[in-house]
């Protein structure tokens, strides 16, 4: 009788104890699920070029391998008007053209984001503007990143550039958009 007692005392102690050991995975598991230290944001600020009043804010914000842009324009004329990422964060020039040109790691031909001919990470595209000269721009893509050490992704460093005109897509390596009318450095 003594046998079959501790056989039973040690089964409920085994038994408790596995419960007490899911437990502890289960907690595990909730304070595992999102790490929100690995969110990055940046903000910049455009300023005006080549004699314009355009200007702007742009906020990046790279969460789970996702980039998105949120842009904020105002001072430009209205209709349609291109945006681009250029290759160097130099906004020291007035015209704009100290940031150099598209910024294009993969060595692919200008053209619409995500067209199967090819296209460079920085062609941003167009975005509308209204008669009061405010224009409003959200892109999100995986494409880039916020100070990886992916050469091809990485953005720290590089320029964003508000032309005058619309990218036309098409002609080389540019879009012909015209002057460059805002420039903010993407820096850290």
């Amino acid at each position: 009788m003594k046998i079959i007692y501790l056989i039973g005392l040690t089964l409920v102690i085994i038994g408790s104890g596995c419960k007490g050991e899911k437990k502890e995975d289960t907690d595990i598991k909730k304070t595992t699920s999102v790490d929100k230290s690995s969110v990055k944001k940046l903000e910049i600020s455009l300023a005006s070029k080549s004699e314009s009043n355009a200007a702007g804010n742009i906020i990046f914000i790279e969460e789970e391998g996702l980039v998105s842009m949120e842009a904020s324009l105002t001072g430009l004329s209205e209709g349609e008007h291109a945006i681009h990422i250029h290759e160097k964060a130099d906004c020291s020039s007035i015209d704009g053209k100290s940031t150099g040109g598209h910024w294009n790691p993969t060595m692919k031909p200008h053209g619409k984001w995500g067209a199967k001919e090819g296209y460079h990470k920085g062609d941003i595209g167009n975005f509308k503007v209204n008669e009061a000269g405010n224009g409003n721009l959200t892109f999100a893509t995986n494409e880039w990143c916020i100070g990886c050490d992916d050469k091809k992704k990485n953005i720290i460093g590089k320029a964003i550039i508000v032309h005058q005109g619309v990218d036309d897509f098409t002609t080389q390596p540019t879009g012909a958009a015209g002057g460059r009318v805002s420039c903010g450095a993407i820096i850290q």
